[in-house]
This record gives C-alpha cells, structure tokens and sequence, in this order.
C-alpha cells in the first residue's frame, strides 16, 4: 500500500472507529492481523482502545502482540478491564511475561483477579487510564502535561502517589487554577476516601452517597492506586417495586 492511500485509509478508519466503534472492530476482525495494523497502528492511542475495547479478543491479543511493547502496554492499562484480563490470556506465556514486565505489578494483579470479581463489580466497572503524580511534583509540571492532552480527554481529577504508588490524595482538574504553579503536589491534594475492586455496585453506591462526591479512586489492600472509578458508571439501580405493584404482578 503506498503512503497517500495508507494515509487516506487511516483516516477513514479513525472516523469509522470514533463514529461506531463496536462495528469497526467487527469489520476489522474479518481483516488479516497485518491489514489491522496498517489500517490502526500508527492511529492514537484513544482510538486504539476505542476499537480493542469491543473486538473479539483472539483478534485484538494478535493485533497488540505485533505492536512495538511499548506501544502495546500502554494500550493494555487502558482496556477495560474485562477486555485487557481476556486478552491476557490469549497471550502466550512467554508474551504475557515479557508485557508484565512492563506494567505496572498492581495492574498485572488486577488482571489476574479479573476473573473472580462479580458482574458489576467495582473492579469490572472502574476506569484504569488515570493520571498521577508524585507528592514531590511540582503543579507546573502536572499543568504542562494536562495541556498536551485535547480538552475532551481532560481527566476530572489528578491522583497524587507516593514512591510506590500508594495513593495520598487527589487534586480535582478544575481546582488547579486555584493554586500556584510553583506549589507541591502533596501541598494541594485533598484526601479521599476510596473504593475497592471486589467492592459491589451497591457498596460504590453508599460510598458515592456518604462522600458526596462524583469520583472516587480504587486501591488494592495495600493502598496502591489501580484507578478510579466515576459515579455515572454504575449500572442503574433496579427499582424497587410498590407493595401495590407487587400484588399486580
């Protein structure tokens, strides 16, 4: 395929995928791996998870395996977290060893716990693209870094960690033009209470309640932060019927 129509047909695949993401990737399954790859692996990394996230996972685990590693952790982390624990096991063992390395060891622990969490769960339903920063860190270099991002990806909040990524607070996205850019991470941060992967939907919900608040991170036992998981994201609640409707029914 020569440059011009290689570029041309990237560009009709990164509009396909924004536009309906389920069905590109239905398309591009019936694709050889090495046609995906030329179709999406130049394309961003938020256009490739949009696409990975709903593709069969036989298809999708082939497509990262020929990525450069790199590339190919850095979409994994930002799966769903159901997806990225299928494709895991679609790896080979060497392979699944050699991208462990590469991630983070509380995410690969997630992953392997995947499959025991309950539908609905908070470790099923939380978002694992998150952005964090050491207490030492300066918000100037926090700020920088926010505005390579497009303003639609801005993330609500910035979680602040320490050396071993255990979580200390969070600093809401909005609140930072409030606050010097010379100031110290661990100076401005809020504290928060937080959620945990086995965590039910209806605990999230208690926990959302009482904290009065749109967002809260997931950690592991040890406090490291896996992600976080947004209110809007929990399933809806079933309705609880009337004594009435239930002798209708």
């Amino acid at each position: 395929m020569n440059t011009p129509i290689h570029s041309l047909a990237g560009v009709i695949t990164e509009k396909f995928i924004a536009a309906a993401p389920a069905a590109a990737a239905r398309a591009l399954e019936t694709l050889a791996t090495h046609e995906v790859l030329l179709l999406i692996g130049s394309l961003k990394a938020q256009t490739l998870v949009a696409c990975l996230n709903p593709m069969n996972p036989a298809k999708a685990a082939a497509v990262l395996r020929r990525m450069p590693l790199k590339q190919a952790s850095y979409v994994l982390a930002r799966l769903e977290v159901p997806q990225a624990a299928r494709l895991m096991k679609e790896f080979s063992v060497p392979y699944r060893e050699r991208i462990s390395a590469v991630l983070e060891p509380a995410f690969v622990g997630l992953l392997e716990q995947a499959g025991s969490y309950a539908p609905g769960s908070v470790g099923l339903l939380m978002t694992t693209d998150f952005m964090a920063v050491r207490t030492e860190s300066k918000l100037a270099g926090l700020i920088e870094r926010l505005k390579t991002l497009p303003r639609k990806k801005l993330p609500p909040a910035c979680f602040v960690t320490g050396k071993d990524g255990e979580l200390k607070g969070i600093i809401r996205t909005a609140e930072l033009a409030f606050y010097a850019p010379g100031s110290v991470c661990g100076s401005v941060m809020n504290p928060s209470s937080v959620l945990h992967p086995q965590d039910d939907a209806k605990t999230a919900r208690k926990q959302f309640l009482k904290e009065q608040t749109d967002l809260l991170p997931v950690t592991d036992e040890k406090n490291k932060l896996l992600g976080f998981l947004l209110q809007q994201s929990l399933p809806p609640e079933a309705e609880k019927k009337s004594f009435w409707k239930r002798l209708a029914d």
